[in-house]
């Protein structure tokens, strides 16, 4: 054991009281041992192996379901580093606050060390985590998502380089809930969830929180974002695009497209991840990605045959299920799964359902956790140690009027205020009302452990440093019409915008300039196939000037709202560009 990895167990053991430690290899003698315990406990529950092959089902706590915004803070020693959007304590005060929760919270469990690499195996791009924990669930969890064990601690060395991570459920008490990450001390401590989003350390907390404050300060980028490859069977040409949208708004299912049938003999598309990315500037000034994780957190809820085939058949093995109807036949079931509603079973509550229930049997959340390298359509190069080469940036986000399907930057620093200014009707992966507009840049809000002024302001810098930096587009598949019924079939469709967008990279594919950004004509998305009328796509391919006059009002009040004088001049220019263009119409 790594002797820094081990003096830091001892201390917090101190603090926790555990009844006993166990050092986790990552073996399959190992998982074995842990999942007959998890299953005794009654933490996870085996469904129907033959149907279910190597798949469990969990439920967590009523109040645990979803990331807790408003309990998350990032603390820093200066409170302006931490920055408008994100919540602040000092680190004398987390620390003594969060330690009087921990003190104790393991007597009478078991503390599990968890050694965690993210990112391939002799990788400059990979970072090495241990999380202390006293979730059998969340070992189980870690091991899909991340890969654990031996393998990070021989990539860890004698190194005192670590991500320091402490979760303890404690009591699961909501007014005991917290999760707060230290980026100066390289250290995220977690109590009172059990909840994944909340408790997979490697998750959001150490792959967004700590590694953008770690990019930041080392010349890189974690981002909110998946990573496909597009390849072009008719040309052999292949491109890699990187995007970024809010939670619950489509990632999982655009990285795991599946070409329509009219394209399908054109186009391949494969996926190195679905949520994170981290990127580099390679020696020949290539942006470069990988996905540092190892597994899929997805959104059950919706995933279907339809949505996502390729996700449908990820799941159908060595996968963990929270939250979703547990039925009666030992198997599992939510709104808008492929399979009929089941006569009966057991709510995410653990209460008796039926169709006839009330409410709705998988909560709006519920997951499933399943490893990458069973997804069918995985890329080849996904663990590539050197990462993939990023052509396009691709953002967007639920807006029901103001964002046309696709357009393109003038350039990197517009791209960057089109990130910037994005915003999104909220979802259900996170703790909250549903449905509200809210500004959410890169995608990234609840996930930049730093200032986001000073994050604008390194995507300024990476720009520079790019010889030949990704076209950024924006793209929003959510429009609506008058009758507020979406306009754009979406899906395994969305293929047609991203054809155009690969096209447009490789110059071979022509835009008219307006107002907002380089906007293809209604011709030039390929409607083979498709039974969507010309109008309509040239609707969807419209800006309203009026609609945009209130979005740019909406964007100079977010930017008074975060402007704490660190807000970049170059963002404050976009903007009065954009109004001057918007009055032209």
């Amino acid at each position: 054991m790594n002797k820094h990895v081990e003096v830091w167990v001892n201390e917090t053991a101190k603090l926790t009281k555990p009844d006993r430690i166990v050092y986790i290899d990552g073996s399959d003698a190992e998982k074995e041992r842990l999942t007959k315990e998890a299953l005794a406990t009654k933490e996870i529950t085996e469904l129907d192996q033959k149907r279910y092959p190597d798949c469990y089902y969990h439920r967590t706590a009523i109040n645990d379901v979803a990331r807790v915004e408003h309990l998350t803070f990032i603390c820093t020693m200066n409170k302006q580093d931490a920055g408008p959007t994100n919540n602040w304590m000092s680190p004398p005060d987390a620390y003594a606050k969060l330690s009087a929760i921990f003190d104790g919270s393991m007597k009478g469990r078991t503390m599990y060390v968890i050694p965690y690499l993210m990112g391939p195996a002799n990788s400059a791009f990979s970072k090495v985590g241990v999380e202390l924990t006293d979730s059998i669930y969340v070992v189980l969890n870690m091991r899909i998502m991340t890969r654990m064990g031996k393998i990070a601690l021989d990539v860890l060395g004698d190194s005192a380089a670590f991500v320091k991570g402490l979760h303890s459920k404690a009591d699961l008490n909501e007014d005991r809930r917290f999760i707060c990450h230290f980026p100066e001390d390289n250290t995220i401590w977690s109590v009172g969830s059990g909840y994944g989003g909340n408790v997979l350390l490697g998750k959001k907390c150490f792959s967004l929180r700590i590694a953008s404050f770690l990019g930041r300060n080392e010349g890189w980028m974690a981002e909110h974002m998946l990573i496909l490859g597009l390849k072009d069977k008719k040309t052999g040409e292949k491109q890699y695009i990187a995007a970024a949208f809010p939670s619950a708004c489509g990632k999982t299912n655009l990285a795991m497209l599946v070409p329509p049938a009219a394209l399908a003999d054109r186009y391949e598309v494969t996926t190195v991840g679905d949520d994170i990315a981290w990127m580099r500037i390679d020696d020949n000034g290539q942006l470069r990605a990988i996905n540092p994780e190892y597994g899929f957190f997805g959104v059950a809820p919706g995933t279907n045959s339809k949505s996502n085939p390729n996700a449908v058949k990820t799941i159908k093995k060595e996968t963990i299920f929270t939250n979703v109807v547990h039925t009666a036949d030992n198997g599992v079931w939510w709104e808008g799964s492929d399979d009929a509603a089941p006569a009966n079973g057991t709510d995410w509550k653990g209460n008796p359902w039926t169709p006839a229930s009330k409410e709705k049997g998988a909560n709006p959340n519920s997951r499933f956790t399943a490893l990458a390298k069973n997804c069918p359509c995985i890329d080849p190069d996904w663990e590539s140690p050197k990462g993939v080469p990023i052509s396009a940036i691709i953002f967007g986000g639920r807006r029901a009027k103001t964002a046309p399907l696709v357009y393109e930057s003038f350039n990197w620093q517009h791209g960057v205020f089109v990130g910037a200014t994005m915003a999104s009707e909220t979802t259900a992966a996170a703790a909250g009302q549903v449905g509200v507009m809210r500004n959410d840049p890169m995608a990234m809000k609840p996930f930049c452990g730093y200032n986001v002024n000073d994050y604008f302001a390194h995507w300024l810098a990476m720009g520079k440093k790019m010889k030949n930096p990704p076209k950024i587009f924006n793209v929003n598949w959510f429009r609506q019409d008058e009758n507020g019924a979406f306009m754009w079939p979406g899906y395994g469709e969305n293929l047609r915008v991203l054809a155009w967008i690969a096209a447009r990279t490789a110059g071979k594919a022509t835009a008219s300039e307006t107002a907002i950004g380089n906007l293809p004509d209604a011709s030039a998305i390929d409607t083979t196939g498709l039974s969507i009328p010309a109008d309509m796509v040239k609707k969807l391919l419209s800006i309203d000037k009026s609609v945009w006059e209130t979005e740019i009002a909406s964007i100079r009040k977010f930017f008074g709202e975060i402007d704490d004088g660190r807000l970049p001049k170059e963002l404050k220019d976009e903007l009065e560009k954009l109004a001057a263009r918007i009055q032209k119409i």
